[in-house]
């Protein structure tokens, strides 16, 4: 198999590229491509593009301010970007609870100037209360970081008092106040992401109102988004990108509510699609006795396997944690969806316009057409729509 990369080039100015989001949300601008024809809207009429029996997956991962910055004594600025816990766990949810010390696996600026066993302290402020934070090379050739703090309070407070929001590269500017609000959707809830869900920015409460009154339902998923998603693709070849490993939190009655409305599954958002997805391939990973049901390797959809519903494949989910009486599984996907893929769970998607030559944009390519998406996309840049993470929508319906 190949995917030549070149061929999900577009041109992309620097002045459609959004620096900061529309106000208010819902004012933001609505692509609608259905079976082959494009209308242009704004988001907040969205529901009149939904067919009546749709129900909407959203994702309600929260991003944490990522970026921490130590002062060395000579003066020296060190940068550490959080990407995966390691201890005491690797499950986010654990580690956000954490009250006294955690190791991450981290993108480390200025490294060299960091030494080995020195320890970098910082303070910050908690309930009125001045508070150190300690940071110290764990394992330098791995990148690992161990946090230290005073308090007994949980990681998740630690990082929103003393971290930033990390903004994608792309907007080329610091963080903004602003922006710990603006770069979090409405219904964030769990912590652990480092780049938002950007599809769900649109959303209003006054938005998801008028869905609940057309009927439109709507579920959660948790897929905590990591730094991987901003990767270019270097590789001429697409399949030979690496795909980073995302961690997915389900809840039992997630399934069985999608069970009971799977007659038009939309999801909010690539990280949404590529959960659903994931999903799938887990139900199909227990049906065939696999030893680790809940990791999803790239590639792992492209090979043989017998034909099974998205029911089945559900249902054998269900049946096993039922079995082992727990409410929720945490897996992790690195899925990678391209044009040959063939949905099983989602039948359209409401996204942003994303980079040239990117993986969301092979996976656009893969829901819509390979001839379909390059439309789509001449015409937002020649209506001038908003491009990236604070940019513009599309409701996409193939």
């Amino acid at each position: 198999m190949k995917i030549n990369i070149s061929d999900y080039q577009y041109p992309l100015e620097d002045k459609q590229i959004a620096r900061f989001p529309e106000s208010p949300r819902d004012e933001s601008r609505l692509l609608v491509y259905r079976k082959s024809e494009i209308e242009h809207a704004r988001f907040k009429r969205i529901g009149d593009y939904l067919p009546e029996n749709a129900h909407l997956v959203l994702n309600n991962t929260k991003v944490i301010p990522a970026r921490l910055f130590f002062k060395r004594k000579t003066g020296a600025l060190i940068e550490i970007f959080l990407l995966n816990p390691v201890e005491p766990s690797v499950v986010l949810p654990l580690v956000m609870e954490e009250t006294r010390a955690v190791t991450w696996h981290c993108v480390i600026g200025n490294k060299r100037r960091w030494k080995e066993g020195e320890a970098l302290e910082g303070e910050f402020r908690h309930e009125g209360r001045s508070l150190q934070l300690k940071a110290w090379l764990a394992d330098s050739a791995q990148n690992h970081v161990s946090l230290e703090w005073e308090g007994g309070i949980p990681f998740s407070q630690v990082v929103v008092a003393y971290g930033n929001i990390p903004l994608p590269p792309y907007l080329n500017r610091e963080a903004a106040e602003s922006d710990k609000q603006d770069y979090q959707t409405i219904y964030s809830e769990k912590d652990g992401a480092v780049a938002a869900p950007t599809a769900g920015l649109h959303f209003t409460e006054a938005v998801f109102e008028e869905l609940q009154q057309k009927g439109i339902g709507k579920s959660f998923v948790t897929l905590h988004v990591g730094a991987g998603t901003f990767l270019p693709v270097k590789e001429e070849n697409a399949l030979n990108h690496p795909m980073h490993s995302e961690q997915m939190v389900v809840h039992r009655n997630f399934i069985e509510n999608l069970l009971k409305n799977d007659g038009f599954i939309v999801p909010v958002g690539t990280t949404s699609m590529r959960s659903l997805e994931s999903l799938y391939w887990f139900g199909v990973k227990i049906l065939e006795g696999s030893e680790n049901p809940f990791f999803i390797e790239k590639l792992f959809p492209y090979r043989p396997h017998e034909e099974i519903s998205m029911q089945a494949s559900f249902e054998a989910i269900l049946g096993l944690l039922k079995q082992e009486n727990q409410e929720q599984l945490i897996g992790n996907t690195e899925i990678m969806i391209f044009p040959g893929y063939r949905f099983r769970v989602c039948k359209g998607l409401i996204t942003n316009f994303h980079q040239p030559a990117s993986t969301l944009l092979l996976l656009v390519a893969a829901l819509i057409g390979e001839q379909n998406w390059k439309e789509v996309y001449r015409q937002a840049r020649e209506n001038n729509y908003r491009f990236l993470s604070f940019g513009d929508s599309s409701l996409l319906l193939p």
